[in-house]
């Protein structure tokens, strides 16, 4: 089958020819339908050789959909034929967080060397993958597998991230958005779907900043060093009651940092490396600071019910597995029109 592999320390992605998979005890064969991009898999390419904790090669794609092909031995709970979406932060499913449905927190999975589907383990850049375990499929019934694969991470990381702070976002609150890229323009629908607080959209790129008007934000900024004082114009002075942070760099972390206002939520998703200060008068009185890692199960469900309700939906260009490294170069320079995706199996 073919695969998009990351093969040599500071290679760029490969397409290549590997033994299709077959499923041991447990295990589920999906035949994947839909792969999506994302800047996580750029961040693993540009680690150096003694950060990295797994083999080379590595089949991206941390974000995977697809129809089960085949059952490993004892495997219940799906069935052949089923369109599954595929939960990406496997834990070991018996600490005290994966009992709590928390496999994202798994207290054990760096002891046991348990890596995400893409991210360490070989992932749904394929024509066919291996999930380790049927709790990590969800079913996506009537759903478009193409367009609601970036649901599983470009939809899920930020539903966590804003779901912590849904009773700070009450009518006549403000939630700032920086990026309005992948993750941030489905975090611009999800605000709008799950509460009644005004945003914000900050980005470098205007192409982005229309991208977030076309999926609701009430405001538009450019994201340099007179966005928190327009951001203060906006808020009579008060700042964001949420500040949500899709880059994570340095700039934007002081961004997002000069956005917030008194008792505010500040959360740095992206990771790109950025932190803000934290301590008596380095932030307004009572500002939290979290940064938060992709999502339950339970919320992956809860995502996909939103997207079924039709009130989330994820912008898509899509790429035969061929064009893989076209998609990733895109991606690195910007250009990709919210999120990419691959189709392994067209």
């Amino acid at each position: 089958m073919k695969a998009v592999q990351y093969r040599t320390v500071g290679g760029a992605p490969e397409v290549v020819t590997v033994p299709d998979p077959e499923p041991g005890p447990g295990q589920v064969l999906l035949k994947v339908a839909a792969a999506g991009v994302c800047h996580s898999d750029v961040m693993v390419m540009s680690l150096p050789a003694e950060a990295i904790r797994f083999p080379l090669p590595l089949t991206l794609g941390h974000e995977g959909a697809g129809t089960v092909a085949a059952l490993g031995s004892g495997v219940e709970g799906v069935r052949i034929g089923d369109m599954m979406a595929v939960y990406g932060p496997w834990g070991c499913g018996a600490c005290h967080k994966c009992a709590e449905g928390k496999e994202n927190y798994c207290l054990r999975a760096t002891e046991l060397r348990i890596f995400p589907p893409g991210l360490g383990a070989p992932g749904a850049m394929a024509e066919y993958m291996i999930v380790d375990d049927a709790r990590h499929l969800v079913p996506l019934g009537d759903l478009d597998p193409v367009r609601s694969v970036p649901l599983t991470d470009a939809g899920l990381t930020p539903y966590h991230a804003i779901k912590r702070s849904v009773p700070k976002l009450i009518p006549g609150s403000t939630t700032v958005v920086i990026g309005a890229g992948g993750l941030g323009h489905v975090a611009i629908q999800l605000l709008r779907a799950m509460t009644a607080t005004r945003v914000i959209a900050l980005d470098v790129s205007e192409d982005k900043l229309d991208l977030a008007r076309r999926v609701g934000a009430h405001e538009t900024l450019l994201s340099d060093s007179s966005a928190p004082d327009k951001v203060k114009a906006l808020t009579g002075g008060r700042g964001a009651e949420v500040v949500l942070d899709f880059v994570g760099a340095p700039p934007t972390a002081s961004i997002a940092a000069a956005c917030a206002g008194v008792e505010s939520d500040l959360t740095i998703v992206g990771i790109g490396g950025g932190s803000v200060p934290v301590g008596f008068g380095s932030l307004p009185y009572e500002t939290a600071v979290t940064a938060p890692y992709w999502g339950t199960r339970a919320e992956l469900i809860e995502v996909l019910d939103i997207a079924r309700g039709g009130e989330v939906e994820v912008h898509v260009e899509t790429f035969g597995i061929d064009e893989a490294p076209l998609a990733y170069e895109r991606l690195h320079a910007g250009t990709i029109d919210g999120r990419a995706v691959i189709l392994p199996n067209s």
